[in-house]
């Protein structure tokens, strides 16, 4: 399917007339967004009002159920997935170590892992485990805390380096702290990137070109 309108050389992230249901619910309602290449815009909405599954949808997780999305251009959703790197509200890990969760199996220079791991504040944790970067972190993450979980989340989302990035609520696991170091590391590594920030806390977008509400499954501008 194409894009039935034009979208300039400058549009990175292109949605179109996008729906999509669980079933018979109905979340998103033909949804229109352009994102312009090294923006960075924030969508702000209740829990539970379908940002998570806006962010899926966009990096190519979810099928649609209805209309387009582009990223510089791909429509398919395994090329959208190369084009992003994602945090979600709650990490997904593998049942592997904790320098295969950051790499997900792709070669990647100790120098870049740690730097990634550096960002996200990870080190010092990592250097006082026995196994360092090797160690196992059980099924689903079950040996690491759930802000432990988010931090290599983020750290893989740094090591990707994919000129899109997707974050969905990425500090929900942290404390208040933490999370405000993590969000300045993001925002200076995301500099020169397409940024697509959804959070239920307004605050959290501030440093967003753009907010964005979602409600009732439609997309309105509260900020520009």
């Amino acid at each position: 399917m194409s894009m039935s309108t034009f979208v300039s050389m400058s549009t990175f992230i292109s949605i179109e007339n996008l729906s999509f249901a669980y079933g018979d619910k109905r979340v998103l309602d033909n949804i229109n967004l352009t994102v312009e290449r090294g923006e960075n815009v924030g969508i702000a909405g209740a829990s539970g009002g379908g940002k998570s599954s806006l962010i899926k949808v966009i990096a190519g997780l979810y099928e649609i159920y209805g209309g387009c999305i582009a990223i510089d251009g791909e429509q398919s959703p395994s090329r959208r997935r190369k084009l992003t790197a994602v945090v979600l509200q709650n990490a997904v890990l593998f049942p592997s170590s904790i320098r295969e969760n950051i790499t997900c199996g792709h070669t990647m220079p100790d120098t870049v892992i740690e730097r990634a791991c550096e960002a996200a504040q990870l080190m010092d944790w990592i250097s006082s485990l026995p196994g360092g970067l090797d160690t196992y972190i059980g099924e689903r993450g079950g040996r690491v805390s759930g802000g432990q979980a988010q931090r290599i989340a983020i750290a893989r989302a740094i090591a990707k380096d994919a000129p899109a990035i997707l974050l969905d609520e990425p500090t929900s696991a942290l404390d208040i702290e933490t999370g405000a170091a993590l969000m300045a590391a993001i925002a200076a590594l995301a500099k020169g990137k397409t940024v697509l920030h959804v959070s239920h806390q307004t605050d959290m977008l501030k440093g967003c070109d753009r907010i964005l509400r979602l409600e009732g499954g439609r997309l309105i501008d509260i900020r520009s």
